[in-house]
């Protein structure tokens, strides 16, 4: 398949909706379908694939996104950089609903979830940093108009459930910054196909054990990312006219000296 993009965005429809001259692609993969089409666009002088996470009307919750299809779509169009904005909950009272966070690291706590390409054979990717230092680089001069924070660790739930006050407090106990359904698997399997991946973080809430009698609640989360769907949007725009043309990350070679039991698209 030809290359059709170059930058991926994985998120919400809204967060593309507006764009012009976009083209919708239909990718087959070995996973299966991804979440939906994916819409091309230009961005400046970047061609960038769109991609709902959930799919547009929402269908596929966390535990149930496709997310190796997703991963190997974007890659067969041609993608090789990703930005992953992402809806979290904060584990710190100063992390409050309308917050932007750029994490650096990840604690995974799902379960049961295809997490891996590479089921045979040893095949053994470096993990340490899961997030592209470029990547992250990029996002973080693209946001100074909202004031992201700068790291930060996503601890990363199964779901679709919300999590008790005492998960919340032991989370933030282990160093956790913030709370999310979907960061992990995506971004392993970015890595396992040498792709770049960043994610963006927009609070929508406190989690249940930060402060406060207060729980959270679904109706809160749509609410606080949809009145904030416009910063965010401005920002993803900026940051993708800002990655590296040249990649010279470490992500771009994680996959050097492997012997892969696959052939990549």
């Amino acid at each position: 398949m030809n290359a059709a993009a170059e930058i991926g965005v994985i998120g919400g429809s809204g967060l593309y909706a507006l764009l012009d001259s976009a083209s919708e692609h239909v990718v087959s993969t070995p996973y299966g379908a991804p979440s939906d089409p994916i819409t091309i666009a230009r961005v400046g002088d970047r061609r960038v694939a769109f991609l709902p996470r959930h799919g547009r009307d929402h269908r596929f919750p966390p535990h149930k996104i496709p997310y190796q299809a997703n991963l190997w779509a974007l890659r067969a169009l041609g993608v090789r950089q990703i930005v992953a904005p992402c809806a979290v909950g904060g584990l710190r009272p100063e992390l409050g609903p309308g917050t932007f966070v750029v994490p650096d690291q990840l604690i995974d706590r799902t379960s049961g979830r295809a997490q891996t390409y590479y089921d045979t054979g040893a095949v053994h990717v470096s993990f340490a940093d899961p997030y592209c230092p470029d990547g992250r680089a990029a996002v973080l001069e693209a946001a100074r108009p909202v004031d992201a924070v700068d790291g930060g660790t996503m601890v990363v739930v199964e779901g679709p459930r919300f999590s008790t006050r005492a998960e919340s407090r032991w989370f933030t106990s282990i160093g956790g910054t913030i709370v999310n359904m979907t960061g992990h698997p995506e971004a392993l399997l970015a890595r396992e196909l040498g792709l770049c991946y960043t994610s963006i973080a927009l609070v929508t809430d406190l989690d249940a054990g930060v402060e406060g009698d207060h729980g959270v609640t679904q109706e809160e989360v749509f609410r606080v990312f949809a009145e904030n769907t416009e910063r965010l949007r401005s920002v993803l725009l900026e940051a993708v006219t800002k990655l590296p043309e040249r990649r010279t990350c470490p992500c771009a070679s994680a996959l050097e000296g492997l012997k892969l039991p696959i052939e990549l698209p």
